[in-house]
């Protein structure tokens, strides 16, 4: 049997905003400090082929929502020596406005996207603002044009993409937010998007306050952890701390972006 691929990982850091413990729980948190959230891009790549997973939110959703914009995530792509407009396959984990804004700069890409995502934002939910608020319409129409011309790939659950790279369903923050399991040199880990936006959801068993079915969220974690080799091996959607815990594949790119297939640093 082949050898699997060992694929590098990064994750690009477009975006941040200020926030606070009690906007990220249901139920609130007893200890309202400050909890910023990071945006990121994440890019998967290997000598034979590259996956990009997530385009981010452009400078102008960025304003209407009040999110500091740091740099366009299709243009930061060069700092990891890709270039959207050759880049052929685009995993969406959902279709959250901050994870498929910018699909329109990816002009060759197929746009992997599970079956019930897709349903869930374009069917009833979004008449209410509770689910619809976190959708950017022009975003949908967009991809539901792009099915049209035969440039999404939908996928019903978990599937292998090529070797070392596959999808897995699990639901729960979106209907159809699916996660990346990515083969590397330090063995498998799993591109948790939101499924898990911080590291502290999935450690303490709480839920993010943006929800669509509160026990998926709940089992999305158990998921998540049965797929990757270690909690060492699981990147949250949105934390800080990744950018502190991996370093930057050069010094220049501290801050902008991380590497994640090496070793993470040690916790304080």
């Amino acid at each position: 049997m082949a050898a699997l691929p060992e694929y590098e990982v990064y994750a690009i850091r477009y975006a941040t905003r200020d926030a606070r413990r009690t906007d990220h729980f249901i139920g609130g948190d007893p200890h309202d400090a400050p909890m910023p959230m990071d945006y990121f891009t994440w890019v998967i790549k290997s000598a034979e082929r590259h996956y990009v997973v997530d385009t981010g939110f452009t400078a102008e959703v960025a304003a209407q929502r009040k999110r500091r914009h740091l740099r366009c995530p299709a243009k930061s792509l060069d700092l990891v020596g890709l270039r959207a407009d050759a880049v052929t396959d685009v995993i969406l984990t959902h279709l959250h406005y901050d994870h498929v804004g910018n699909f329109d700069k990816f002009p060759q890409a197929r746009f992997h996207l599970q079956d019930k995502e897709m349903s869930y934002a374009t069917g009833r939910n979004m008449a209410y603002p509770f689910f619809g608020h976190s959708f950017e319409p022009e975003d949908i129409v967009g991809m539901v044009r792009l099915n049209f011309r035969s440039r999404v790939a939908f996928h019903d659950g978990d599937e292998e993409l090529a070797p070392g790279v596959s999808v897995h369903f699990t639901g729960g923050h979106t209907a159809g937010l699916q996660v990346v399991r990515v083969h590397t040199r330090r063995g498998w880990m799993v591109l948790a998007s939101d499924a898990s936006h911080y590291y502290e959801h999935m450690r303490t068993n709480r839920l993010f306050t943006t929800a669509y079915h509160l026990g998926d969220m709940i089992q999305a974690f158990r998921k998540v952890e049965r797929l990757a080799d270690s909690p060492d091996h699981i990147i949250p959607g949105h934390d800080p701390l990744v950018m502190q815990l991996y370093p930057a594949p050069r010094p220049e790119l501290e801050g902008a972006v991380a590497r994640l297939d090496v070793e993470p640093r040690k916790r304080n």
